[in-house]
């Protein structure tokens, strides 16, 4: 969620990326339909199984961005998707990963039905419990709505969900042209107050994930609201005079403004780290004056001078060793990151990712979710499902098929078998 049209985040300005375009045992981090004496409880049957240490719910970040709609027609040609950036990638050197093609779901469309619930099967069947879907929001309008919408409506598929405030303006910053606004964010009381009362249905749905027996709505940047303390404190007066009760408010925790602060301070509840971390990343490669001339010599590609290249492992072990922080903190992952897709100049690149190394991090994420965390917050979040211009989601593409997905399955395993052993707490 950026100024890109997707307005995902994007990495390439690295002080300030740009953003995106969009349980207890059994008990208190769950659907809100899971049977739990601390859970509020809402018409409408549920399959999900409950979430416990040995077994975190994992909520995978969805990009909506794979429909038409008739901004994006307007703004960018007509039947615009992320599928025209995806499509578009070259190899920059030998060996890129470059395009990063869809594997068995094909060049999907998420209006179709058939579509989410093959999304939700896959995710199911690998270990993921639910999704968190990007939602774009500008003073009353709403854009790339219509998947959560139809599935709000239909019931279907059966699959936990929650909802991400993409809160930032869209320019046509992304592709590295000028900044010419296309959307920009209008904040008001009023709008405070119609945007929380358009977001009380999904919060009544069976399917809505709730943490602690509290429906979970993320903010991508809550610095960017004006006074955030009176927006979350209005929103959380009309939520229980309409009889939703109590929310559970949190932002991604991202390199800007803010970030590391205690979250409780503005009026949320809880940070989610956002992955990958800019703070994090290492050194960035092909800097140093051997490689400028290798560079132009022919020796290495141009590539290297002309985008932004980190090492995948060095950045998850940045992510490792921070200190923990003293305030409520939910952890996440990401399967790597390559927005070259969207940007001839100035991409992002985390090199050497593996399906190997990605289950390396998500084991991290959940013994430390197991040690650190108390049972109400047994969450992992991954980022992403399916940002495929920024080379970084769970879905099977035509190189890997599906290794992500088995690697996160298998990280799933291995920490449950970790959390059954006399030692699982020391791991």
């Amino acid at each position: 969620m950026s100024s890109e049209p997707t307005a995902t985040p994007d990495a390439a300005a690295m002080a300030a990326p740009t953003g995106p375009v969009a349980a207890s045992s059994a008990s208190s981090v769950e659907p809100q339909a899971r049977t739990s004496p601390s859970v509020t409880q809402a018409s409408g049957p549920s399959t999900t199984p409950p979430s416990s240490s040995a077994d975190p719910l994992l909520i995978a970040i969805v990009l909506p961005q794979f429909h038409p709609i008739p901004e994006n027609d307007a703004w960018w040609g007509k039947g615009f998707t992320e599928w025209r950036n995806v499509a578009k990638a070259r190899p920059l050197f030998k060996g890129h990963h470059q395009p990063q093609l869809p594997g068995e779901l094909g060049f999907y469309d998420l209006r179709l039905p058939e579509t989410r619930a093959q999304q939700a099967e896959l995710a199911r069947e690998h270990g993921v419990g639910g999704f968190c879907y990007y939602h774009y929001w500008f003073n009353g309008q709403r854009l790339l709505h219509r998947p959560v919408e139809d599935m709000l409506a239909s019931g279907e598929p059966d699959f936990p969900y929650c909802l991400a405030w993409a809160n930032e303006n869209w320019s046509r910053a992304w592709n590295g042209s000028d900044r010419e606004m296309l959307m920009a964010q209008n904040y008001s009381d009023e709008d405070d107050e119609a945007h929380i009362r358009s977001l009380l249905p999904h919060f009544r749905d069976p399917r809505y994930i709730r943490v602690d027996g509290k429906p979970l709505f993320v903010i991508y940047k809550a610095d960017h609201l004006p006074d955030p303390a009176r927006t979350f404190a209005r929103w959380r007066e009309i939520a229980r005079a309409e009889g939703v009760g109590e929310l559970m408010l949190a932002q991604f925790e991202w390199s800007g403004a803010g970030s590391g602060a205690d979250p409780r301070h503005v009026g949320l509840d809880l940070s989610i780290e956002f992955a990958p971390d800019w703070r994090r990343l290492g050194g960035k490669h092909f800097t140093g004056w051997k490689s400028r001339w290798a560079m132009k010599l022919g020796l290495l590609p141009k590539a290297y001078g002309e985008h932004n290249f980190f090492d995948y492992n060095r950045m998850v072990d940045g992510v490792l060793a921070k200190p923990t922080p003293d305030y409520p903190f939910i952890r996440c992952v990401s399967p790597g990151f390559d927005n070259s897709a969207r940007r001839a100049q100035g991409a992002t690149i985390l090199m050497n990712n593996t399906p190997q190394r990605y289950r390396r991090w998500l084991e991290a994420a959940l013994a430390w979710t197991r040690r650190h965390q108390p049972p109400q917050r047994q969450v992992v979040f991954i980022n992403a499902w399916n940002e495929w211009a920024e080379g970084n989601h769970l879905e099977p593409d035509a190189t890997h098929g599906r290794a992500y997905l088995e690697a996160t399955r298998d990280a799933v395993k291995a920490q449950a078998v970790a959390a059954a052993s006399p030692d699982g707490d020391r791991t």
